[in-house]
């Protein structure tokens, strides 16, 4: 039975995945499908970006001469949330570390230009920001 893999905003069938505790084993092929990463020399690379495998950590990672790779340990290793439910045979691998990282600075500058806005009470609690016409919290 097909195991589904929800990696961040993609949803895949892997038909050749093993569920073995905590770790999700998927062929070469398959981790490419579900995730993007692909298998290289160089570790696990997705567009220009090569994470290497934990040197004496290997077969946390990878097995069968290279054959398998293990989306979990890899998920623990970016910093990724990571549910599963083995009676449904369902995997979901959140946003890793580093891209909610980048969102939260984002939200950061957001707000910090929202601050330096320039506020002008216009009357009823009502505040002028950008022209537009909005009421004052309270």
């Amino acid at each position: 039975m097909p195991i589904e893999v929800i990696y961040a905003d993609r949803r895949s069938q892997a038909a050749s995945a093993k569920a073995e505790g905590d770790n999700l084993w998927l062929s070469a092929a398959e981790l490419a499908k579900v995730s993007g990463w692909e298998l290289k020399p160089e570790g696990v690379c997705k567009g220009g970006v090569c994470v290497p495998i934990p040197a004496g950590r290997e077969s946390d990672f990878v097995r069968d001469n290279r054959q398998a790779f293990n989306l979990a340990s890899f998920a623990r290793l970016m910093g990724q949330p990571m549910l599963h439910d083995d009676k449904h045979d369902i995997w979901y691998f959140g946003q890793d570390a580093g891209s909610r990282s980048a969102a939260l600075k984002s939200l950061d500058t957001l707000l910090l230009f929202f601050q330096q806005l320039h506020r002008e009470r216009i009357g009823n609690g009502r505040l002028r920001i950008l022209g537009l016409d909005a009421q004052a919290p309270q």
